[in-house]
């Protein structure tokens, strides 16, 4: 236990952790004991229900797997199902429907069972608040019940899991924390096909195995964000790549040449990066760098675009900047690099502290070499070449 990663987090974030899972199972508790035993009917539809959707979370999971893709949360496809169960179960039937979060837990390989074990409770606590609010014995049926059935199962997991990630990093992006747009869309969407369903299920149970399809279809799209981020961001650093961060470049820069505005380019090189491989290892080699990413976004402003354009180089552009600023957004870098304290492991295992680093930085502006990125690349890779040359550890404007 002592070297579970729970124990690493911020003493505020392991007690929402725990509070969170200890409220869960008392209300498993709580549902267990004084729920009625369910009728003939209630069991069909939950054979039916749990069929259906433990065939797809299968399905996925090894579709997933054998393609070596790397899932995001399936949780637009628990809402679909566990949203029919709000409205169609018993509560003691509705907690084994939960079963379904575990299922995706164990076929997936979760790295870090605190958060399995956490998203599994709070999605429990969310599900029985929704069970609660229509009707706890026998829910209330109408479009009313219906929406506030799908709206307390979405807020009340969100908000559980929006506070623990705060809490976790208080620096986390409010994408991070409170999802992207399209899991808010999918999130609706599903919650909508799981009252389809319950109507359905009311006239005939056996209308579940229906649903398979769209629920397959439910879970591809919910992996359309981490596609997405793949093909745009830098794998070790979480920044944009190459293609990504030009694609962005250009369109704030055309933005600024229409106003007018001036732009400034940082292109960044780790100092005496290639020792860190040698005598530490790639590995460490990787923990650096995405040291050095966080370090840069936490350096610029939310409106500023920060890539990787790969080994050991990094790239910022500052919309409506100028050389004075820019040169000093590209000092305080510097001295945030020099700063920095980066515990990594050795090729032997060993914990070694990388505490020795050091960047130059060329700068360029728009106020002197145009609106054309390839010139302003040119300009600024010129002028880091001349900052390495004085010595390292420095900054120069071309």
């Amino acid at each position: 236990m002592g070297g579970w990663l729970l124990w690493r987090l911020r003493p505020a974030a392991i007690a929402h952790v725990l509070c969170v899972q200890a409220v869960a199972l008392v209300l498993i508790a709580l549902v267990v004991a004084t729920s009625r035993d369910p009728r003939p009917q209630d069991l069909l539809s939950f054979v039916m229900l749990a069929a259906t959707s433990g065939t797809v979370i299968v399905v996925t999971s090894v579709s997933i797997n054998v393609k070596r893709q790397i899932r995001r949360n399936p949780w637009t496809l628990h809402i679909a199902y566990l949203a029919t169960g709000i409205l169609v179960l018993p509560p003691n039937l509705l907690v084994l429907l939960l079963l379904g979060p575990t299922l995706h837990g164990v076929l997936d390989g979760r790295p870090e069972l605190h958060r399995w074990l956490f998203t599994t409770a709070a999605t429990t606590i969310a599900t029985l608040s929704a069970r609660f609010a229509i009707g706890w014995a026998e829910p209330s049926w109408g479009a009313v019940q219906f929406v506030l059935a799908g709206a307390v199962l979405l807020l009340v997991r969100a908000f559980l899991v929006a506070i623990g990630i705060r809490l976790r990093n208080p620096e986390a992006p409010r994408q991070h924390v409170l999802g992207e747009p399209i899991d808010v869309l999918l999130g609706i969407v599903a919650a909508s096909l799981g009252g389809l369903l319950a109507v359905a299920m009311s006239y005939e149970p056996t209308s579940a195995l229906l649903a398979g399809p769209p629920m397959v279809l439910l879970d591809l799209a919910g992996q359309l964000p981490q596609w997405r981020r793949s093909a745009q961001h830098d794998p070790k650093t979480g920044l944009a790549n190459v293609a990504h961060w030009e694609r962005l470049a250009r369109t704030e820069l055309t933005r600024a040449q229409t106003r007018g505005q001036a732009v400034s380019l940082l292109v960044l090189d780790l100092d005496h990066f290639k020792r860190v491989n040698d005598e530490i290892g790639h590995l460490a080699g990787d923990t650096v760098l995405a040291a050095v990413a966080m370090m840069l976004r936490s350096s610029v402003r939310r409106e500023d675009v920060v890539g990787r354009f790969g080994g050991e180089e990094f790239v910022v552009l500052l919309p409506a900047t100028g050389a004075d600023l820019a040169c000093a957004v590209a000092d305080r870098i510097r001295r945030s690099t020099a700063a920095l304290s980066v515990p990594a492991r050795d090729t032997g295992g060993e914990l070694r502290e990388i505490d020795d680093l050091t960047v130059s930085i060329g700068v360029a502006t728009t106020t002197r070499f145009g609106y054309q990125l390839t010139d302003l690349l040119i300009a600024a890779d010129a002028a880091l070449l001349a900052a390495k040359s004085a010595g390292r550890n420095a900054v120069t404007l071309a």
